[in-house]
């Protein structure tokens, strides 16, 4: 079993995955060959908190040119993460201290 810790690599930080944190809806950047179930087993263990639903999507890199060389940036996996209602939120969004 994967240590938690190695799934979840980031939160998204920008102002759409912000605009979601009222309705109990989070987003994670997390490792590229992890699957819902073990993303939600993650998130249930870091933050202790229960959650209802993870959707995840994987983006491609952007291409990037430096002279007539070009490559790809690093491509990710994110998760939305929907907590139950009941369910507390997580206090690293809350942006208390």
């Amino acid at each position: 079993m994967k240590n938690p810790h190695d799934i979840i690599l980031r939160p998204v930080v920008s102002e759409k995955a912000f605009g979601s944190v009222n309705d109990k809806r989070y987003v994670f950047e997390v490792a590229k060959d992890a699957n819902k179930i073990e993303i939600r087993k993650a998130v249930e263990a870091v933050f202790d908190v229960k959650v209802d639903s993870v959707n995840t999507l994987r983006t491609l890199g952007k291409i990037k040119r430096q002279g007539r060389y070009s490559g790809r940036t690093p491509e990710i996996k994110k998760a939305y993460v929907t907590l139950k209602p009941d369910s507390k939120t997580i206090d690293f969004f809350d942006g208390e201290q």
